[in-house]
C-alpha cells in the first residue's frame, strides 16, 4: 500500500500531513502527483470529496522555493468563495512548516481591504473569477509571474458563467505556464475550454461521476407536488436521533427560500439555509453553525454541492430531483465519506419521474421505493412551476384566463362556405380564360401565341 511516505517530498511537507493525519494517498492524490511534477497540463476528472485539493496543493508546494516577489506564482481558482476559504485552510496547513505567503480573494466583501492585502505580495493566490478580474482590471494584481495554474470545479465555474472571465484572465498570463484542471464531470463547455487552451493534457478519470456509491443507502418516495414534499421532509426529520445532520438540496434559490419559510416556523431553531444570494457572512454563519452541530438541518442549492467539505453528516435529501444525473451524484456524495455509511432521500414528483429514470441509468442501480407515510399530509396547495399554465382569450370587450387547450368563445367552427380551399393559380387562369377569352397574366399570352404559329 502506497503512503505519502512513499511520495518524494520534503519532511515539512510530510510532518504537516501527519499532523492532519493524512497517511494514505486517495487514487486522485497518487495518479496526479508524479503527473504535476513533471510540470505536464493535466485535467482529472474525479468525484467532490476525493481528495482534489490536495492533489494538487501536494506537488505544486514541494516545488515552490522562497521568494519576495509581490506577485503571485501560483493561481487556484475556484467557483465559490466557501471553496476560496477551504482551499485557503488546507494550504496553509500543508505548509505549516513552510515560508509560503497564501491570500484568498472573493467577491461579496470590500475590494478595498483585499488591495491592500495584495500589494503586501503572496505566493498562491486562491480567487474567484469575478473578483480577480476587477483587482486586474484595476492593476493591483500583475499575473505575470503565473507560472502554475489550477482550475478547479471547473464545470461548476462554467455553469455559473464566468467563461468570459476565464478567457480573459488566461490572455493576461505568460503562454508558457502549467494548466491543473480539475472537475467533477465531462461536459461539452469543460472540453471545448480544454481544446481552446490548453496543450496535450494529461487526463486522469477516478471514480466517474455514474458510479454509484457503494457505502451510501439510496431510497426514494413519489411526492405530488412541492409543499407534500415539504410535509414529508418535516415527518421525517422529527427523529432527531436518525437525522442528527441533514443536508436538503434544492435545485433553486426561490425554492430555497420558498421551503425555508414553509418549516421556519416549525424547525427554526434547528435549521439553516445557503445559496448564492445570501451575503458572504450569512453563508459563512450558516455553515459554521451547521458544521458545529448548532444546526443539524441545512438546506441548499447545488452549487454547495460541489465545494464544501462538511463531515458526518447522517442524510442528504434531495427534496428536487436533479434535471442533470451527474448533479445528484455530487449531492450524495456529501455523505457516506471515511468509509462511514451513509444516506440518501430522493423526492420526486410526476414531472420529475423521467429525471429519476435518467439518474438510475446513468448508475446503472434502481432507487429503492418506499411506501408513502400515510400520516403525512397530502397538500393541495401548488408552486407556479406546478399549476396549469394559463393564456388570456380576448371574448368580446373582455379578457378571459384558460387552460392551455381549452376552447374558449373565441374559438368556432369554420360556416361550411369558408371550408372550402383554394384549388391553386392553374384553375383560375383557365375559368378567366373561359370566362373573358384571353389570359389574365402576361405569360400566359405569350404561350398562346406561341401555339397560334405552331
Amino acid at each position: 500500500m502506497t503512503t505519502f511516505s512513499d511520495f518524494n517530498i520534503s519532511r515539512q511537507l510530510l510532518s504537516a500531513l501527519n499532523d492532519l493525519g493524512f497517511k494514505t494517498p486517495t487514487p486522485i492524490q497518487e495518479q496526479t502527483f508524479s503527473l504535476i511534477l513533471s510540470g505536464k497540463n493535466l485535467v482529472g476528472i474525479a468525484q467532490t470529496g476525493t481528495g482534489k485539493t490536495l492533489a494538487y496543493t501536494l506537488p505544486l508546494l514541494r516545488d515552490l522555493s522562497y521568494s519576495e516577489q509581490v506577485n503571485p506564482r501560483i493561481l487556484i481558482l475556484v467557483p465559490t468563495r466557501e471553496l476560496v476559504l477551504q482551499v485557503v485552510e488546507m494550504v496553509e496547513k500543508v505548509a505549516e512548516y513552510m515560508s509560503v505567503r497564501v491570500m484568498g480573494v472573493f467577491g461579496g466583501v470590500n475590494i478595498r481591504t483585499q488591495r491592500m492585502a495584495v500589494a503586501e505580495g503572496c505566493d498562491i493566490l486562491v480567487a474567484t473569477p469575478g473578483r480577480l478580474y476587477d483587482l486586474v482590471l484595476s492593476k493591483d494584481i500583475v499575473l505575470k509571474a503565473v507560472k502554475k495554474l489550477v482550475i478547479d470545479e471547473v464545470d461548476v465555474m462554467l455553469d455559473l458563467g464566468f467563461r468570459f472571465q476565464l478567457t480573459n484572465l488566461f490572455e493576461l498570463m505568460p503562454k508558457k505556464r502549467q494548466n491543473l484542471m480539475f472537475s467533477a464531470t465531462m461536459t461539452e463547455e469543460v472540453d471545448r475550454l480544454i481544446n481552446d487552451y490548453f496543450i496535450a493534457p494529461a487526463k486522469i478519470s477516478i471514480a466517474v461521476s455514474g458510479t454509484p456509491l457503494e457505502n451510501i443507502a439510496q431510497r426514494c418516495y413519489r411526492v405530488p407536488n412541492f409543499y407534500t414534499k415539504a410535509n414529508l421532509l418535516s415527518h421525517l426529520v422529527e427523529d432527531k436521533k436518525e437525522f442528527h445532520k441533514v443536508l436538503v438540496f434544492v435545485s433553486t434559490k426561490r425554492n430555497a427560500d420558498r421551503l425555508y419559510n414553509e418549516l421556519e416556523e416549525e424547525l427554526g431553531a434547528d435549521m439553516g439555509i445557503i445559496h448564492a444570494n445570501k451575503s458572504q457572512n450569512f453563508r459563512i454563519r450558516a455553515i459554521e453553525q451547521f458544521d458545529s452541530g448548532a444546526h443539524r438541518i441545512l438546506i441548499a442549492t447545488d452549487v454547495i454541492a460541489r465545494g464544501l467539505d462538511l463531515e458526518d453528516i447522517s442524510h442528504v435529501i434531495n427534496f428536487d430531483t436533479p434535471a442533470y444525473p451527474e448533479n445528484y451524484m455530487h449531492r450524495i456524495g456529501r455523505t457516506g465519506r471515511a468509509e462511514q455509511e451513509g444516506k440518501s432521500i430522493l423526492f420526486f414528483t410526476p414531472k420529475e419521474e423521467a429525471d429519476k429514470i435518467a439518474i438510475e441509468t446513468l448508475m446503472d442501480y434502481e432507487i429503492p421505493l418506499m411506501e408513502f407515510p400515510s400520516e403525512v399530509e397530502i397538500s393541495k396547495k401548488l408552486i407556479p412551476d406546478e399549476r396549469p399554465q394559463e393564456v388570456e382569450l380576448n371574448v368580446g370587450k373582455g379578457l378571459r384566463k384558460a387552460k392551455i387547450g381549452e376552447k374558449g368563445a373565441a374559438f368556432h367552427e369554420k360556416k361550411e362556405k369558408n371550408k372550402k380551399t383554394n384549388a391553386g393559380g392553374t384553375k383560375q387562369r383557365k375559368l378567366a380564360e373561359k370566362k373573358y377569352k384571353k389570359p389574365i397574366k402576361r405569360g400566359d399570352k405569350k404561350l398562346n401565341q406561341r401555339k397560334k404559329k405552331r
